[in-house]
């Protein structure tokens, strides 16, 4: 095991509207809301959904490929390194643009879908 399951990631343009959404619908409330990002927990304090701002947002149009969902997953890890050795080893791809900030990493896995490696700070 290379790390643990933090939260899912929703693309939208207004993390606080869609998360009040969310945690309405859900019966979550929010551990975390920068105005960029907002985090909803479980009633154990788990994260669990997770929704960041995107500028010129497109909503996804289902089943049209050429609109397709925004979300992605956000993996926990102890250590980036280790950890971002691990997954491309395993036929992940560091995508073009991460510029490896300390506490998150965004990769593509082997089809191409994006997830983030991210540390507990």
């Amino acid at each position: 095991m290379i790390g643990n399951l933090f939260a899912t990631v929703i693309d939208c343009p207004d993390p606080d509207e869609l998360a009040g959404f969310y945690a309405e619908l859900l019966g979550l409330s929010r551990q975390e809301d920068t105005g960029e990002y907002a985090v909803l927990q479980n009633d154990a304090g788990v994260a669990v959904l997770a929704f960041q701002r995107v500028e010129d947002f497109r909503a996804p149009r289902w089943p049209d490929p050429a609109r397709p969902s925004q979300m992605h997953l956000d993996v926990l890890v102890e250590n980036l390194d280790v950890a971002e050795e691990q997954v491309l080893a395993q036929g992940a791809t560091l995508l073009d643009g991460s510029d490896k900030p300390i506490g998150y990493r965004v990769y593509a896995d082997p089809v191409g879908h994006p997830f983030c490696l991210i540390t507990p700070q």
